[in-house]
């Protein structure tokens, strides 16, 4: 055996150096005179860009001794394969020793595909299932709306008004919707279902032009719910010609007065004169 010449030999020579060429010339040799070895590295990780060595993670290292019982004959390195060659290691421990390997990853002895969990199969084919229904929800509810937008006349009709100012009022916080409700006169009464109940009974009764009004208010309370409530505000009033200078001097003018009215002492009411008796 190679590995029983070259102790002998490295007892002859004590230099590291002079071993280590040995082993070196020892390998070139036997490559030399079977160039169909596999060479192989007994360290882990990635292979150099052009070297013809396979690290140990790219084979599987064939034991020579026979398993010791069944389990252990069911393990990789005691099965031979139709792909098992020999190899040199010349990397690495024992370099210039030789083994048997397959180095073959399409091998379904020592590669063996590994079978699909039935719980995974299932959970993949329930999620392909919801992305498929999910697919087919979207692509309806895209064509309706279409249909919807379709069928929506010029001239929006008070069904139209009424279908869009319902839906608004629904999505409005309690405080907005008072706020929308007050702007109309409406009272809830009580015991009567709250707002909301209240609100859209007036809805069903008002005509297109109150429907019309109640709409944009309505859109401007909800945009001001979601972000910056003056400035939507603002935009609402260009768009529509208002002059909020005007109404904000109305406004305070109205506040001084309720204020110079509150300091001003109120008159005292003199005391009705007593009747004279008769005499």
């Amino acid at each position: 055996m190679f590995g029983d010449d070259l102790g002998r030999q490295g007892d002859r020579c004590t230099d590291p150096t002079c071993y280590q060429a040995k082993v070196s010339a020892h390998v070139a040799q036997t490559i030399a005179a079977k160039p169909e070895l596999v060479q192989i590295s007994t360290a882990y990780g990635g292979q150099k860009e052009g070297s013809p060595v396979l690290p140990r993670n790219k084979y599987t290292a064939i034991r020579d001794d026979k398993p010791k019982s069944n389990d252990e004959a069911k393990r990789p390195e005691f099965k031979v394969c139709k792909f098992t060659t020999e190899a040199i290691i010349t990397e690495g421990s024992d370099v210039g020793t030789l083994h048997k390997v397959c180095a073959n990853p399409a091998c379904p002895v020592h590669h063996p595909k590994q079978k699909p969990d039935r719980d995974d199969q299932r959970w993949k084919a329930e999620q392909e299932k919801q992305r498929k229904e999910q697919a087919v929800a979207n692509a309806t509810g895209v064509r309706v709306l279409s249909a919807i937008g379709a069928a929506v006349p010029v001239r929006l009709l008070k069904r139209d008004l009424l279908f869009v100012i319902e839906r608004l009022a629904s999505v409005l916080d309690e405080s907005r919707l008072e706020m929308l409700a007050r702007q109309h006169g409406i009272r809830q009464k009580r015991d009567d279902g709250g707002l909301q109940k209240t609100l859209n009974a007036f809805l069903r009764r008002a005509d297109e032009s109150t429907l019309s009004r109640l709409l944009v208010e309505a859109c401007i309370l909800l945009a001001a719910s979601r972000g910056n409530a003056t400035a939507i505000l603002k935009e609402a009033a260009t768009a529509y010609k208002v002059d909020t200078e005007a109404i904000a001097t109305k406004v305070r003018q109205e506040f001084a007065a309720k204020a110079k009215a509150k300091k001003e002492p109120k008159p005292v009411a003199k005391p009705a004169p007593k009747a004279k008796k008769a005499a």
